[in-house]
């Protein structure tokens, strides 16, 4: 096993040497003219995935020129909710960069996605076009950088994709030479994980976070597994990263290793099994294959057979080098682990079908979304004037999934006949609801989830509220703004008319929300009143539609 591990830890030293030099014999030109800063870096931790680029500080300016950074042409182009105006550059010398957030495109781009923007009567297009219509050159300008989609300040994404594999890298190192950092990472905390009927910690067997220095030895006896909370740091500014690498050695030997420098984008929804909130795992469940996370023995996690103290060390660095250490101590100590009691608890295997069915309700999760096993206790509760009950199916916490499975909830009442009215919601431990959607059939509802968590069933017949922004001053400023109140299923669709022609409205900015109508002089006349048509449609097919009058 020694052996076998010594090879594949040269194997990995091989490819990331392979792919550093790479990275350094390739040329690439800054995307802007402004010293380079970062306001989120590779491989954050994020909701479901991983960052997957630099988000580069455009000064809190929005309209700067965005450059091309190499040889080779616009293979796609996008007007998205998501990512707001977007273009896919592929470059000959193997790589592909995509801009995200931008505020404009430029050109022939700019007019052609407004005449398809126009033609399909929608906000949000997809164009990909011939290889040899848009050729790009080194620094050349191919866009201006912006605040459009889910972006909650004026920023430039940029992803850097390696077109061999398709998968996403970390583009930092292309521009190390613009980058002032000699800061490194640094750790704000521990937490311990027991492993459940075979470990303890401080006599529990649940979950405990630490700081990082101790009055007390922290005692634990059986198997354990670590967890640190860390970010990195870069000279200049107030923002924190995500670590590159993270290292933990036990007794002077190394046991785990991540390393954050490339991922595909299947990989995403593994964050949720290597992460805990804001702790990163030095274990590795074993539904979690994420290829970025290594272990020399027992997936990470250690015995606690000894009394005597077991010397923990994490080594962090980012992807410049700047490099710092934690040290903490674990004092074995004999005490009594409990017993792994199942009591009401199911158990959900990960590496067979799983199922949870209880008075009305079925979930059915596929092999293999399971990261780990879990041991569920769920709670079912019931309300005389629910269309549902409301299922508790894993207490007040959520067990993520690796991909979907399949959730069925039975009606106890039917009060209103149209069944597209009817919605599966989420229920946060606050009582929050949230959209999940489904379909009716045979006295229930069906739908995809990715969370074991808390649902019910709720009914919306309530069309969205439309509330013009500052109407007096639409003709003076040429433009037109709504915002749109829905506070059930979630917005669906909308769609404007100006005299009764279609005007392109959309939401630059999915963070604001609002629905915003740039007047444009070649689509509507100047010097008149015009009458103003807008109609939003909500998820469950609630449609609203109102008419205005203003003067441009």
């Amino acid at each position: 096993m020694k052996r076998f591990h010594t090879i594949f830890i040269l194997l990995l030293l091989f490819v990331s040497v392979h792919v550093c030099a790479r990275q350094a014999d390739t040329t690439f030109v800054p995307p802007l003219d402004v010293p380079i800063f970062f306001s989120g870096n590779f491989g954050e931790i994020r909701a479901d995935h991983f960052h997957g680029g630099l988000d580069f500080k455009t000064e809190g300016r929005i309209g700067l020129e965005v450059r091309a950074m190499a040889k080779g042409y616009i293979e796609r182009i996008r007007v998205t909710h998501g990512s707001g105006y977007v273009l896919h550059v592929a470059y000959d010398n193997g790589y592909t960069t995509i801009y995200r957030h931008l505020s404009a495109f430029i050109g022939d781009i700019a007019r052609r996605v407004e005449e398809l923007q126009y033609e399909r009567e929608n906000w949000e297009v997809d164009i990909k076009p011939r290889s040899d219509e848009y050729p790009v050159c080194a620094g050349q300008v191919i866009a201006l950088s912006g605040n459009t989609g889910y972006s909650f300040g004026p920023h430039l994404h940029l992803d850097v994709i390696e077109q061999a594999t398709g998968e996403s890298i970390d583009p930092l190192l292309f521009f190390r030479q613009h980058v002032r950092d000699h800061t490194p990472p640094r750790a704000l905390g521990i937490m311990i994980f027991p492993r459940r009927g075979g470990g303890t910690v401080q006599g529990k067997s649940e979950p405990k976070a630490f700081p990082l220095r101790q009055r007390k030895p922290v005692e634990a006896w059986g198997w354990i597994g670590m967890a640190i909370r860390a970010y990195d740091y870069m000279d200049g500014v107030h923002n924190h990263y995500g670590v590159h690498t993270v290292i933990l050695e036990v007794d002077g030997q190394e046991l785990f290793r991540s390393t954050v420098d490339r991922f595909r984008d299947d990989e995403n929804l593994y964050i949720n099994s290597w992460t805990y909130g804001q702790y990163m795992k030095s274990f590795i469940d074993p539904g979690n294959h994420l290829r970025m996370l290594h272990t020399t023995a027992n997936r990470g996690w250690v015995n606690i057979c000894e009394e005597r103290p077991y010397r923990f060390t994490y080594i962090l660095s980012d992807a410049l080098g700047n490099t710092s250490r934690v040290e903490f101590t674990v004092q074995g100590r004999r005490m009594p682990i409990s017993p792994q009691s199942l009591g009401d608890v199911q158990v959900l295997r990960w590496n067979v079908p799983a199922y949870l069915s209880v008075l009305g309700m079925r979930l059915a999760i596929p092999r293999g979304r399971l990261y780990k096993d879990e041991y569920v206790r769920y709670e079912v509760d019931a309300d005389s004037a629910d269309v549902s009950f409301t299922y508790r199916l894993a207490g007040d916490r959520s067990i993520p999934l690796h991909g979907y499975a399949e959730l069925c909830i039975g009606l106890r009442h039917r009060p209103v006949e149209d069944s597209t009215k009817y919605y599966i919601a989420a229920v946060s431990p606050r009582g929050k609801l949230s959209y999940v959607g489904g379909l009716y059939k045979n006295g229930a509802m069906h739908a995809r989830v990715r969370t074991i968590a808390s649902y019910t069933v709720r009914i919306d017949t309530t069309p969205p509220r439309i509330i013009p922004v500052n109407p007096r001053t639409w003709g003076r400023r040429g433009r037109v703004v709504f915002s749109v109140s829905e506070k059930q299923s979630g917005l669906s669709r909308y769609r404007a008319t100006i005299d009764g022609q279609y005007a392109l409205m959309g939401k630059p900015n999915s963070v604001s929300g609002r629905l915003v109508c740039e007047l444009d002089p070649k689509r509507v006349e100047r010097g008149k009143v015009h009458v103003l048509c807008v109609e939003v449609e909500d998820r469950c097919g609630n449609l609203s539609r109102e008419t205005y009058e203003f003067t441009w």
